[in-house]
């Protein structure tokens, strides 16, 4: 069963790029770099870059931060860093979708886990992570939020 079967929007960020009008084209190979980098949990590098002075919640084109690329990817150790990191645990993307929501739609327990105990509102965004656990009869998640 696909997300298109339940008319779940598609998931975040899928790599390409669309140039932004004004931005220096180093600046944005740069970040595009980073956002790789969560992308394939490159932990230790992206915190490098954020240790240095990147803001955790830099957000992508699509409004991906690093949170919903490393949450919806599948690395919960980039996860977990970036929230010890001051990531905003609920920040949704340009089309209302959040990082617990994300991690629920793969089924990543891990990445639900940590997201949740860090105060992640199982209500928030669209489709919430609650009703992506409904539509994907994920029950164990539904246990989780006490739902």
């Amino acid at each position: 069963m696909s997300a298109q079967d339940h008319d779940v929007p598609p998931g975040p960020d899928d790599g390409a790029r669309t140039p932004r009008e004004g931005v220096d084209d180093e600046v944005l190979e740069f970040a595009q770099m980073l956002f790789q980098l969560a992308r394939d949990g490159e932990t230790e590098r992206l915190l490098a870059y954020i240790d240095a002075g990147v803001t955790p919640d830099l957000t992508n084109e699509r409004g991906d931060a690093f949170l919903m690329l490393a949450a919806y990817n599948g690395h919960p150790e980039t996860v977990r860093a970036l929230l010890g990191r001051g990531a905003e645990v609920d920040r949704a993307n340009d089309r209302g979708q959040t990082p617990l929501a994300g991690a629920v739609f793969k089924g990543y327990g891990e990445i639900v886990r940590a997201l949740y105990e860090a105060g992640a509102d199982p209500y928030a965004g669209t489709p919430s992570a609650v009703d992506a656990a409904r539509m994907f009869e994920k029950d164990a998640f539904l246990e989780l939020f006490g739902v």
